[in-house]
């Protein structure tokens, strides 16, 4: 396959605790710039920067993902950190996603907050070394603020975007606020949260 040929992929990991309005906006502005043949999103089983308290279980953030994702024609849910079965670095979904995607082009697309904190991931100058990133401003935070990290041996694409100042701790929040989360979340998702509800107390993680 020549060069031209090759596939793209995008990889938008997260907690996704739940998916938010916000998540599937900014892959949308990624998705009108760079026509990726699919962009996966990718629910972590064990987060490894983030605390346990609160987080739904994988199996409830992963069908809230497929929900949020099922009028889309080049979106995609992935159960493959959750399927792990343990912490999820991106290295080793890297790995994996090359072995089932060989002969693709992979990009790590990140809000600017999360890239910020590249240096402390597991393997990063190899995960920055193996594929592209795509790097997306965040209310709060400036997209110059990742110069310390750009260098010419990596390929990084910073991209403004205009963005929907929502984060799952917020929709969490409101839930237990027993406040509308109406317009955060896809209304699939909202009416999954209510379902199952979600959110209604912090709990431990649970598989």
């Amino acid at each position: 396959m020549s060069k031209m040929e090759k596939k793209r992929i995008g990889l938008f990991g997260g907690t996704f605790n739940p998916i938010h309005c916000g998540h599937v906006k900014a892959a949308e502005s990624v998705q009108n710039i760079f026509f990726f043949d699919r962009i996966l999103f990718i629910p972590s089983y064990l987060p490894p920067h983030k605390e346990s308290v609160d987080v739904a279980s994988a199996a409830h953030r992963l069908k809230m993902v497929e929900l949020a994702l099922a009028s889309f024609d080049r979106f995609f849910p992935s159960s493959v950190e959750i399927d792990a079965r343990g912490t999820s670095y991106s290295i080793l979904t890297l790995n994996k996603i090359k072995e089932m995607f060989p002969q693709t082009e992979v990009f790590f697309l990140l809000g600017i907050d999360a890239f910020l904190e590249i240096e402390t991931w597991k393997d990063y100058e190899d995960v920055l070394e193996q594929c592209s990133f795509v790097v997306m401003s965040r209310p709060g935070f400036r997209l110059s603020e990742a110069k310390d990290i750009l260098t010419e041996k990596y390929k990084i694409y910073l991209l403004s975007i205009n963005t929907l100042d929502i984060s799952s701790s917020e929709v969490r929040e409101r839930i237990r606020k027993n406040q509308s989360i109406e317009g955060l979340v896809p209304e699939n998702v909202e009416n999954y949260i209510k379902e199952r509800r979600l959110y209604l107390q912090k709990n431990e993680f649970q598989d």
